[in-house]
């Protein structure tokens, strides 16, 4: 029997799945997406950053070469998720991803924090691939000989060197490349999501040819003695050996999240309970194997303790004596980076919309374009907030803080998913999770959601250890920021959206 709607004061407030389908009957999106545009959008927003930049860090710092293990540590975190989000986007064709997912499932209240944490989520990362886009554009530019001051490159604050983040500086700077690049691919998502997908396409298509370069040229220059020890010994904390391999696969996490926006675009796919599951599943699959290829070729060429800068994949070029392909690589960031950007941002103006509709956050965020057929004043001052981020602040600092935000409404979406079945075992479901599931007094459990909570948790917990570790080392950093940002969100919940929801009326 389908749950009743609650909206009293005292009880939960949850949807039917009856009112979430007659919801996204009438959103007004253009569906257009198929699905092969859908697994290009997961892996235009997932290829970037992490290859680019966090293998480097994971491997130098964390893992040596038993990276690679992270690598398929992370993916099958991820790779259960998604199966979850295979079989509820099948059921549930609605934009929102796991925000609407969690409304049907635990109510109201825990729906506005999952949504939270995925405008955390987004609003980080794409701040984050801004800065680091901006900085390979940098390095493209001086190989021309165009040098940018500082001042028109680097954000205002900046953590203070030696301080691990307890001390910010100010100065007379702003990121203006990250600041234009936001601007560009705020406009483009404003014109619409078939345009965007063209230019996604384009640009998927260049960034993995040219990370199918590094491997080809790179494959020559790979000395086997760099990938020894593989488990480097551990020396104390995560640093190597078996915790280090974990505590990389959080950090890599990061990087596989870019598969997520392929559910929010459940609305404008044009088959979402066939194409939306592909999409998900194909692109996580087809990102783990680049990654994993890019990785073990990098790892041979230069020793994993030289790759702890922000720019590893040139650290090898460099090594391999091939200037001409320093140009191909930074152009290759570069134009990868603009594609992850699209994506996230295109995800986050879509759980905006979704939120927006609810009443949990104002209308403006839901209203559409009558000719481009999107959230267009969203997505501007979504594009305005990113971009004043990426221009002032230091987003280093808090990158944990986006891995931890995103285990949490993973571990939601697989646990939807066990609720969906015990509460409506009735409803068609085109895609289900594989694996099978068993009966506890009645009550089904499936493996794959269970496992893909037990690795979410797995994700999470070096991130908290780290945290707390860093609080008794006097660096209160990222705990202030994360207990300033759930203040936030409950001062916005209590005073704004509980008042204003679609479920009280």
């Amino acid at each position: 029997m389908p749950l009743p709607i609650q909206s009293t004061a005292t009880s939960a407030r949850r949807k039917s799945l009856e009112q979430i389908m007659s919801e996204n009957a009438s959103h007004g999106l253009k569906r257009s997406l198929t699905a092969t545009q859908l697994i290009l959008l997961g892996v235009g927003s997932t290829i970037g950053a992490g290859i680019y930049v966090m293998t480097g860090t994971a491997a130098a710092e964390y893992a040596g070469p038993s990276v690679l293990i992270s690598f398929v540590v992370a993916a099958l975190a991820c790779l259960f998720t998604a199966f979850s989000y295979g079989e509820l986007s099948s059921t549930l064709p609605v934009s929102g991803s796991a925000y609407s997912y969690a409304y049907i499932s635990m109510g109201e209240k825990v729906a506005w924090i999952v949504g939270w944490l995925l405008l955390l989520e987004y609003g980080i990362s794409c701040a984050a691939v801004a800065a680091g886009l901006s900085g390979y554009a940098s390095s493209l530019l001086a190989v021309f000989g165009i040098h940018l001051p500082e001042a028109l490159t680097q954000a205002t604050l900046q953590p203070v060197p030696g301080s691990k983040g307890t001390a910010i500086s100010g100065g007379w700077r702003l990121d203006m490349i990250g600041l234009v690049a936001v601007s560009l691919v705020t406009a483009l998502l404003v014109r619409g999501i078939e345009e965007s997908a063209r230019v996604n396409t384009v640009i998927v298509f260049l960034k993995v040819g040219v990370l199918g370069l590094f491997v080809a040229f790179g494959i020559h220059a790979i000395h086997p003695e760099n990938w020894h020890p593989f488990i480097p010994a551990n020396q104390g904390g995560f640093h190597y050996g078996v915790k280090g391999i974990f505590r990389a696969a959080s950090v890599i996490f990061f990087a596989y999240v870019g598969f997520e926006a392929v559910s929010t675009a459940s609305a404008e796919a044009k088959n979402p309970t066939r194409d939306v599951p592909v999409g998900i599943i194909g692109s996580l699959l087809i990102c783990t194997v680049v990654y994993m290829i890019v990785a073990a070729v990098l790892l041979g060429i230069v020793p994993y303790h030289e790759l702890d800068v922000p720019d590893p994949l040139a650290i090898a070029v460099k090594a391999m004596n091939t200037p001409w392909l320093a140009i191909f690589i930074n152009v290759g960031a570069t134009i990868g980076l603009c594609s992850v950007l699209m994506g996230l941002m295109y995800a986050q103006s879509r759980v905006l919309l979704t939120m927006s509709r609810d009443g949990l956050i104002p209308p403006l965020f839901a209203k559409v374009h009558t000719r481009f057929r999107t959230p267009w004043l969203g997505t501007i001052v979504l594009g305005l907030v990113v971009a004043l981020m990426t221009a002032t602040l230091p987003i280093d600092i808090i990158s944990d803080l986006v891995s931890i935000g995103t285990a949490a409404a993973f571990g939601i979406v697989c646990f939807t998913v066990i609720w969906q079945r015990n509460t409506r075992p009735d409803i068609q479901r085109p895609f289900s999770v594989p694996l099978g599931g068993f009966r506890i007094r009645g009550f089904w459990i499936g493996v794959t959601p269970l496992l893909g909570i037990i690795f979410c948790l797995f994700m999470t917990i070096p991130l908290v250890m780290d945290m707390v570790h860093a609080v008794a080392s006097g660096n209160p950093v990222p705990l202030i920021l994360l207990t300033g940002y759930v203040a936030l969100g409950v001062v916005t919940y209590v005073f704004y959206g509980r008042r204003n929801s679609t479920m009280a009326q």
